[in-house]
């Protein structure tokens, strides 16, 4: 998806953006993943709005690359970042970034959107040193059942089907490209921490699935979560998150 053909970027924070407790949970769970392997270099790949970029760069004391496509998503990051982050316009499939000289490759949500998955791994195995690692939050079609807004909105379903892959595809891509698994897991990651908060991010269109519909189909599934969000039991709403590790084969 061209996101600078849309407005998504304007209205992607307001819609997609974890609170402090929540990112600090995820940050937790990179940090642990890093174990003790020095990280001085990290390239935050299709970082969008850089939602996770200054974090990373404050958490794991790096400097950060933050790598995105789109010129309205760099925009919106410039907004907000501070030290030791810096920013360039790219793709994952050509990096414009030296050889060998990353320690650490973050991912999030971004393997679906890639036109050649193959070449973006390759290029994250060029970029890497040998042994490094990437950290990679994704979706995949193992979990379509379990995210939040497709019972609401039927239509998103085979538009989601033929964006995401599955878990088995995205370890292959991985291994072909110069890489092998460390672990991978299931994330409970919060949403929204309530049914009404939810209804109202979705407002905001800030998804590549949502933003793909007709009005009246996108009108039609609100008004159902909003409905919905009124007599909803109390309390977060919460989708599985895949988080996959894996470190570059020596050369």
């Amino acid at each position: 998806m061209d996101y600078d053909k849309t407005d998504m970027a304007r209205g992607y924070d307001s819609g997609r953006s974890y609170s402090p407790e929540q990112r600090d949970r995820w940050l937790d769970v990179i940090s642990d993943s890093v174990g003790a392997i020095s990280v001085r270099k990290v390239l935050d790949l299709g970082c969008g709005t850089g939602r996770f970029s200054q974090a990373l760069a404050n958490r794991l004391n790096a400097l950060v690359i933050g790598v995105e496509p789109s010129a309205k998503m760099l925009a919106e990051a410039k907004k907000k970042m501070g030290d030791r982050v810096a920013l360039v316009r790219g793709r994952g499939e050509s990096l414009p970034l030296p050889s060998s000289s990353f320690d650490m490759v973050f991912l999030s949500m971004v393997f679906h959107h890639f036109e050649d998955a193959g070449a973006a791994v390759r290029e994250c195995r060029r970029i890497l040193k040998a042994g490094k690692l990437v950290c990679l939050r994704a979706g995949t079609t193992e979990q379509i059942e379990n995210y939040a807004y497709v019972p609401f909105f039927p239509e998103t379903r085979p538009l989601i089907e033929r964006s995401l892959v599955s878990k088995t595809t995205i370890e292959s891509s991985f291994n072909v490209g110069g890489f092998r698994l460390e672990s991978h897991q299931l994330v409970p990651s919060e949403a929204a921490s309530s049914w009404p908060e939810y209804a109202q991010r979705l407002t905001h269109r800030a998804d590549s699935i949502l933003v793909q519909l007709s009005e009246p189909d996108f009108n039609r599934g609100l008004s159902a979560v909003s409905s919905f969000a009124m007599t909803a039991p109390a309390g977060p709403v919460v989708e599985p998150v895949d988080f996959f590790v894996f470190r570059a084969k020596e050369d």
